[in-house]
C-alpha cells in the first residue's frame, strides 16, 4: 500500500491497483491509511454547492449531507434558431445577452449565501455547466470563493432543488480507478 495526502493505492497480488482518491485532501497521516481514509470520508464538512446551467442555478450549503441554506432560480434563456442571416445573429446576441443576465443572478445569489459562510466552509463544489459555473465565480465579488472550488465540476440535471438535495451524494462520493488488471 502507498498513499499521498492526495490518494492511496491498494494493490493486489495479481497486479491489479486501486487508485483510491482522498475527497477533502489532505488525508491526515498515520500508520493505517485505510482506516484513516475511511475516517476522513465521515467527517460531517461544511460545503458550498454552486450548480449552473444557461437558464437556471442552485446555491446552498450542506453540513455533512443536511442542506442548512439554499437557493434556486431560473431564467429564460431563448433556444437556438434556424434562422439564417441576421437574424440568427439577432438571436444569437439575445441569446448571450440572456445567458449574461441568469449568470448574474446566480452571482447575487452566491454573494448572498456563501460570502457569508466564507470562513467556515471547506470547499466549494461545482455541477451542471463547468463554463457556467466559472462564469458566474468571475463575479468580482465572489473572488475570495474561487480557490475553495473543487475540481471537476460535477454533470447534474437542471439545477431544481431536488438536485440540489442529492448533490451530496456526488460531491462525497469516494473515487476509485483500476488499472494493471491480469
Amino acid at each position: 500500500m502507498d498513499w499521498t495526502p492526495e490518494s492511496v493505492v491498494v494493490s493486489a497480488p495479481d497486479g491489479a491497483e486501486a487508485t483510491i482518491e482522498v475527497p477533502f485532501p489532505p488525508l491526515p497521516p498515520g500508520p493505517e491509511p485505510l482506516t484513516i481514509l475511511f475516517g476522513h470520508v465521515l467527517v460531517p464538512r461544511r460545503v458550498g454547492a454552486l450548480l449552473v446551467r444557461k437558464g437556471g442555478y442552485a446555491v446552498g450549503v450542506f453540513v455533512g449531507t443536511e442542506l442548512i441554506s439554499s437557493k434556486v432560480g431560473s431564467a429564460y434563456v431563448q433556444g437556438k434558431t434556424k434562422a439564417g442571416g441576421w437574424s440568427q445573429q439577432r438571436y444569437a446576441r439575445r441569446r448571450a445577452n440572456q445567458t449574461d443576465q441568469a449568470y448574474a443572478e446566480a452571482a447575487d445569489v452566491a454573494a448572498t449565501l456563501l460570502l457569508p459562510e466564507l470562513e467556515r466552509l471547506e470547499a466549494l463544489v461545482g455541477g451542471g455547466d463547468r463554463v457556467g459555473v466559472h462564469a458566474v465565480l468571475g463575479d468580482p465579488r465572489l473572488e475570495r470563493l474561487r480557490p475553495l472550488l473543487r475540481e471537476p465540476v460535477l454533470p447534474t440535471a437542471d439545477p431544481r432543488l431536488r438536485i440540489l438535495q442529492a448533490f451530496p451524494e456526488q460531491f462525497r462520493a469516494v473515487r476509485i480507478g483500476l488499472n494493471g488488471l491480469a
